[in-house]
């Protein structure tokens, strides 16, 4: 998926703020919606919510830039609320449940976990190694992705070998593709590759790719 949340290697947003003594949490508000997203999990369980990153990005761009990282969280949960008839509108309003509606039901998890983000202690042959040259495939799926739009396409070298992780994309719903388990490598791409000959031929950024999203030049 192509949006204005992969801002890597995007220009225009000024300089970066850093704030001194920067709190966790910068209104109490925060506090409470970081633990919602614990609180909800169960929730979730049986009425496929898909992917949190996906549902973020399909927040609309004039949103996403303006509203406070924890908004989009929250905007997440309003919605996924909503959609699954856990609230209604009216009771989003009023700000407590309605005493006539029954209390929602909460759903078995699914009979098969899936893999999730850790590690996989898998025995899997690895398609690259340490030192090759490879390419950053032009992906550019409807679904989410986690290759940079800005890599897509050009030469890098491995510098490591991660393990085995579940790959971490989703359809053009948000739904999970499956657990597709293989190696993420650290790849280190040239600056002067990226951005041109105005970089420093000694710099680079290193990205870690699952192996779906690189291929031998």
């Amino acid at each position: 998926m192509n949006g204005i949340h992969d801002m890597g290697g995007m220009h225009g947003f000024g300089p970066i703020e850093i704030e001194t003594d920067e709190p966790v949490f910068h209104a109490p508000w925060e506090g409470r919606v970081f633990g919602m997203n614990f609180t909800l999990g169960r929730w979730g369980q049986g009425r496929n919510w898909g992917s949190f990153r996906y549902a973020i990005e399909r927040i609309p761009p004039r949103d996403l830039l303006t509203i406070p990282y924890y908004q989009r969280w929250y905007t997440v949960f309003e919605q996924r609320m909503l959609d699954s008839g856990l609230v209604t509108r009216q009771e989003l309003i009023a700000g407590h449940a309605d005493p006539e509606r029954p209390r929602p039901e909460e759903l078995p998890p699914p009979a098969i976990p899936p893999m999730g983000p850790g590690k996989q202690m898998l025995d899997i042959t690895p398609r690259f190694s340490v030192g090759q040259a490879v390419l950053a495939r032009d992906l550019n799926p409807v679904g989410h992705i986690r290759l940079p739009r800005y890599v897509r396409g050009r030469p890098g070298t491995v510098v490591s070998d991660n393990g085995v992780y579940g790959l971490q994309d989703t359809d053009a719903t948000g739904q999970p593709l499956g657990d597709f388990p293989q190696h993420v490598y650290t790849v280190r791409f040239a600056a002067q590759d990226i951005w041109g000959g105005q970089s420093n031929p000694r710099d680079g950024i290193y990205l870690d790719l699952w192996e779906d999203y690189l291929e031998l030049p």
